[in-house]
């Protein structure tokens, strides 16, 4: 036993020599053991010799805030903890005096542990008194430390249970600390991971949410009403309590004036100032973008499922979502404030908020893949209950309701899998018919109706084969790409897929960024079936427009695809760059043939190909003179209209817009609907572009484009 015994003192050497001494001494020692005694002597032994004698710590957590494009204009915070770290020089003297006053007056003192402070409570503890705790900063630093960098529901509560056996892992830890520490670098550390409250987490969270200002700007009054806070937070909130709030600020000042730091003249003209809150709420995830651009939600949105998705943030996308509300990253998006708004009003102006119909418009620059707005006709929000019910039976006459409220990911880059984009999957195959060396004037004899070598198809079936038609008798006869890209020939593209391989389209759209979001579409494009899916080419899968956009934008870069990206700029916490940020593109098709490709899409705008004839007439033949410089595009719609689509693109800019019913498909956009996408698209080029130079495509060799060119 006595062997055990003098291992216990030698354990307790390092708290006399951080200075209790004496009598005090003996008291402050005897507060440990005494501690222990329920423990037994073994048990208490074995306890001290395992004592931890390193502090565990992790980064604390931060928040990462989320800019527009310019790096200043803020979308929205992530965060679990609201705390941005500061490091002293930016934090007013005031409030170093204030934390000092009220939570430990001999700080500059004591090394970890002060002997009074232990007398103190133990005298106080053992007479039956009020309870008293005896931590000085140092410790309350290793107690939120070893709170923050708790890994398992054990560590949490080794680190914040009530007990006296905490507190002496506590001391030791204290004084190892301040072996390692200057008192300046305790007191940072510590007013960077205190709570004050109102989800607060340190100081510079603490001086914004409760007074709006940063904490070098803090005044006397202020400083002491916040260190009073760090006691009981709760207890002496200003917002909930204010009679308590200003108790423990004056007894905080009058703590400052008993030690020297402030006269007894100002002490009392301080104690006089009224407590002037000017509370800030700060924003948290997308549901909490600027309440003035609500729209942001939606790129927010695109944003976080980016995150989500990158293996540099995590190895889960579970893991990756709590680093962003940890790792204090400072993000600057792609996002362009002035082309958002512009997006945003073209959508609203053709079909206002809390219509049926969604009317969605997605930007993506070409050769980069930033996105520069996500916009449709909703409210970012989750509060639904006023939006209305489809009632009745589905049908093109379902009575609708109004659905002015969502955060469902209409837009792309969610778990929604979209909507079917008709013939503007026509750019698909006419792009692997271009790649296989097939020339833009390849003819095609186009009836009202063909017989395809693909099995049933359903009601466009004709004695156990596919039997597509085109929209109207002014399409038959002889197309090439030219024409029949720009009239949107049906009966064109389907002979133009079975030449090329139905396969091979899919392929091309897979290149080209297209993804597979229903069971049925990842089947159909399967090597088990991808040849036998006649109707890719008219657009029967669902897609986005993102993921649209994205594609077109893939050869208005000459054929670079860049993945989608939402983020220009990443930096960490300690201010490194990130590289997941940068770009991520290849080649995936030749430029020739990318240029080929575009020179088709300019018959659908209006605009002419560079190097053969579009057929007299297209199906947007508006589109170039309404954005007002060189375009091109593709028109789409579905059966019976069930939505419309559009994708417009310039050198510099590509967009993509749709128009349907999200909650019933069968609630037809009809007819008189198709032009709205058209419109988004070119008023978002001509007034997003504004000022910009007017860019041209470069046209194809005569080669590409006619056969025997030479």
């Amino acid at each position: 036993m006595l062997p055990r015994l003098l291992k216990i003192t030698s354990y307790l050497a390092p708290l006399l020599r951080a200075g209790l001494i004496s009598g005090v001494a003996v008291a402050a020692v005897s507060f440990p053991l005494v501690a222990l005694g329920g423990l037994g002597v073994l048990a208490g032994t074995d306890y001290i010799e395992n004592l931890p004698s390193q502090l565990r710590t992790s980064p604390p957590a931060q928040v990462s805030y989320l800019y527009a494009n310019d790096g200043t204009t803020l979308i929205t915070q992530f965060y679990e903890e609201y705390r941005k770290y500061v490091p002293l020089s930016e934090i007013s003297p005031n409030m170093l005096k204030a934390i000092v006053s009220s939570e430990d007056s001999r700080f500059y003192d004591h090394h970890g542990v002060d002997a009074r402070g232990v007398l103190r409570a133990f005298i106080a503890n053992s007479s039956g008194g009020d309870s008293q705790g005896a931590s000085t900063l140092t410790m309350q630093y290793v107690r939120n430390v070893q709170r923050d960098s708790a890994t398992t529901p054990q560590q949490v509560e080794e680190a914040t249970a009530q007990t006296n056996i905490r507190k002496l892992r506590e001391m030791r830890l204290a004084i190892q600390v301040e072996k390692e520490m200057s008192k300046e670098q305790i007191l940072e550390k510590y007013l960077n991971v205190a709570y004050f409250g109102h989800r607060a987490y340190g100081i510079y969270a603490a001086a914004e949410v409760y007074f709006s200002k940063s904490p070098k700007d803090l005044t006397l009054a202020e400083a002491a009403m916040l260190a009073g806070l760090v006691k009981a937070p709760t207890a002496y909130d200003p917002a909930q309590n204010m009679q308590a709030a200003l108790d423990r600020r004056n007894y905080v000042i009058d703590r400052m004036s008993q030690l020297q730091y402030l006269s007894p003249g100002l002490a009392t003209q301080t104690k006089n100032t009224p407590v002037q809150l000017h509370l800030t709420n700060p924003p948290n995830d997308c549901i909490s973008v600027n309440p003035a651009h609500n729209d942001w939600g939606y790129f927010c949105d695109m944003f976080k499922n980016w995150w989500r998705n990158q293996p540099a943030f995590g190895k889960t996308p579970l893991e990756r979502e709590e680093n962003l509300r940890r790792g204090g990253y400072s993000i600057v998006s792609s996002l362009d404030p002035k082309m958002q708004g512009v997006a945003m009003g073209q959508v609203t102006s053709q079909e206002s908020i809390g219509s049926s119909y969604a009317l969605g418009l997605v930007a993506v620059e070409p050769g980069t893949g930033k996105i520069k707005a996500a916009a449709v006709n909703r409210n970012y929000n989750i509060d639904t209950s006023h939006n209305g019910n489809v009632v009745g039976t589905f049908g093109r006459d379902a009575p609708t309701g109004s659905y002015p409220n969502t955060v469902a990911p209409l837009l792309g880059g969610g778990d929604m899998p979209g909507y079917q984009a008709g013939s503007t999957f026509k750019i698909f195959t006419m792009t692997a018919a271009l790649d296989q060396g097939m020339p833009l004037n390849t003819p095609i004899n186009s009836p009202l109706t063909v017989r395809t070598n693909y099995p049933d198809g359903g009601p466009s079936s004709c004695g156990g084969y596919w039997c597509p038609h085109s929209a109207s008798a002014a399409m038959v006869g002889v197309q090439t790409m030219w024409s029949g890209f720009g009239k949107s020939v049906n009966t064109y593209f389907v002979q133009l897929e079975e030449r090329v391989g139905a396969a091979n389209a899919v392929k091309m759209a897979e290149k080209l960024g297209l993804t597979w979001h229903t069971d049925v579409d990842q089947t159909q494009a399967s090597p088990e079936h991808a040849n036998n899916w006649g109707a890719f080419t008219l657009g029967v899968a669902d897609t986005t427009p993102l993921e649209m956009a994205n594609a077109y934008a893939t050869l208005a870069a000459d054929g670079l695809f860049c993945e989608a990206s939402p983020v220009q700029s990443i930096t960490d916490s300690n201010g490194q760059a990130v590289a997941a940020s940068a770009p991520n593109c290849h080649q995936v098709v030749r430029p020739e043939v990318a240029r080929a490709a575009v020179d088709a899409t300019r018959c659908t705008t209006g605009y002419k190909a560079a190097t053969g004839d579009c057929g007299g007439w297209s199906t947007a033949p508006g589109a170039y003179a309404a954005a007002g410089r060189p375009i091109g595009g593709k028109t789409g719609t579905t059966d019976d209209t069930r939505s419309a689509w559009f994708v417009g693109f310039t050198p510099n800019l590509a967009a993509a817009s749709f128009i349907a019913d999200p909650d019933n498909p069968f609630h037809f956009a009809g007819d008189g609907n198709s032009n709205k996408p058209i419109n988004a698209v070119t008023g978002l080029i001509k007034l997003g572009l504004a000022g910009t130079p007017a860019l041209n495509f470069t046209p194809p060799s005569a080669h590409t484009a006619q056969f025997g060119a030479s």
